[in-house]
């Protein structure tokens, strides 16, 4: 089922989401759901509270571009995206690398807005996967990016709070617009 997505000026965009207990048919189903709503808006991620949910829960799926990573380990074996895609994970824990790049983003959340935002390249990703299984993910491009900007969510941070100060102006009056939008 398609879910609506939560917008910009909602407050559970800003919420740091609660820990998912026990998996249970609820949670699956939200996740399929997730799923579906994310590839029909044409998403590579999205993450619980964009569509209302308090949790700490995200989908992603990079797979239509294989080549958007150039390293990926899971569970410190060489893997392919086919092999963990689409990815569905709940209660995340990240480590970053130390070197830094910047690229274009934009948010399902925060719709016909699209900024550069600085992001280490290189991320190390604990998750849990709804099988209760953990693994862990070192990744570098898109993939990475994807899972720094879902975490984020899940921490209620959104990806213009991470723009350079300048690209904040340059974006202020079209986010208060947003949110007037939202009703907020």
């Amino acid at each position: 089922m398609i879910l609506p997505i939560v917008q910009y000026g909602h407050p559970v965009l800003r919420r740091r989401c609660r820990p998912v207990g026990q998996v249970d048919s609820r949670i699956e189903r939200l996740a399929a759901d997730m799923l579906d709503t994310m590839a029909d808006a044409q998403g590579v991620g999205l993450a619980a509270p964009q569509v209302g949910e308090d949790l700490r829960l995200a989908v992603i799926d990079v797979s239509h571009d294989p080549d958007c990573v150039s390293l990926l380990k899971v569970n410190g074996e060489d893997a392919r995206l086919a092999d963990i895609m689409p990815l569905v994970f709940i209660n995340p824990e990240i480590e970053y690398g130390d070197a830094k790049e910047s690229a274009v983003e934009g948010c399902l959340s925060i719709r016909d807005l699209r900024a550069d935002v600085r992001r280490p390249t290189v991320v190390r990703v604990s998750l849990t996967l709804l099988d209760g299984s953990v693994i862990e993910i070192e990744t570098d491009g898109l993939l990475a990016r994807a899972l720094q900007h879902e975490i984020d969510h899940l921490n209620g941070v959104l990806f213009t709070d991470r723009l350079s100060a300048v690209a904040k102006v340059s974006v202020k009056n079209r986010l208060k617009r947003l949110a007037a939008e939202a009703g907020v």
